[in-house]
């Protein structure tokens, strides 16, 4: 009798991207992941982060498994992508700590009974729409580990402007605008950044519209810090905006983030008003 094959594998749940990338494209969103949820990776038995949707080149997880290893060095890195051939091409770059497998939003791992502490997905959802976001966070936030977190959102082509929605496993919790400070002319440049979730609502009305109108009202007034950099003038705007928003980490680790060129708000402040 001829032998019986196996049953085929699971189709994956998405769609391809374009698979645009660059090298260091996301380090301003590996930067935030690495400080703001270094502890709770310490804190993990055996931590594992989840690079879904790399694209064509497996640059964004190479450099996400360099970042997070200096918060700890026991992370590995499981890169995923939807289309088999970029998956087969990333296979020459895997190493310790780092492994690239064929699969979508089902999250496929290695071990199948491990739960990723971090999935970072970065310029996947762009291509949805905003109707579809909703069941993709609830889908990825179901297979994290307890404490886990989700970062989604998207960012320009060299990475100097970035916004993110970071999720846990009871959902949205904040938003972060970060960007390169020089190429900026206002922060409300960063809207064209905004991940799908809240691209289609800055509008009068919504409050992402109003969080960054008044941003930009705050760097106007910083105008004078001006000449003493464009970081100077983005920490006095972010100080001017604390008293109307819900802006985290105001004190010293505040401090240290908004340096970085980021702010972030908590997600109930700039949520849609309607779904």
């Amino acid at each position: 009798m001829p032998a019986r094959r196996p049953p085929p594998s699971p189709r994956p749940v998405g769609a391809a991207t374009r698979g645009t990338t660059n090298p260091n494209r996301l380090r301003r969103m590996d930067r935030w992941i690495a400080a703001v949820h270094g502890p709770a990776l310490r804190r993990c038995a055996a931590p594992v982060a989840v690079d879904l949707g790399y694209g064509a080149a497996p640059w964004t997880a190479v450099e996400l498994l360099h970042r997070l290893r200096a918060a700890e060095p026991r992370t590995q890195v499981v890169g995923i992508e939807i289309e088999p051939t970029r998956v087969e091409a990333a296979r020459t770059y895997e190493r310790s700590g780092l492994r690239f497998v064929h699969g979508g939003f089902e999250v496929p791992l290695p071990d199948p009974s491990v739960r990723p502490s971090v999935i970072r997905a970065a310029n996947v959802l762009r291509q949805y729409d905003e109707e579809a976001v909703a069941a993709v966070w609830e889908r990825l936030c179901a297979r994290l580990a307890p404490g886990g977190l989700l970062v989604e959102g998207t960012c320009d082509e060299i990475g100097r402007r970035h916004v993110w929605v970071a999720l846990g496993p009871e959902g949205p919790r904040t938003v972060t605008f970060a960007a390169r400070l020089g190429s900026l002319d206002r922060p409300s440049d960063l809207a064209e950044r905004l991940p799908k979730a809240l691209i289609h609502r800055n509008v009068p009305g919504e409050p992402v519209h109003a969080f960054l109108r008044d941003f930009d009202r705050a760097w106007a007034a910083a105008a004078p810090y001006a000449s003493l950099g464009a970081r100077q003038r983005w920490i006095r705007a972010v100080r001017d905006v604390c008293g109307d928003w819900p802006v985290r980490g105001t004190g010293a680790d505040g401090l240290r983030r908004w340096r970085q060129g980021e702010v972030t708000v908590d997600w109930s402040a700039l949520a849609p008003r309607s779904t």
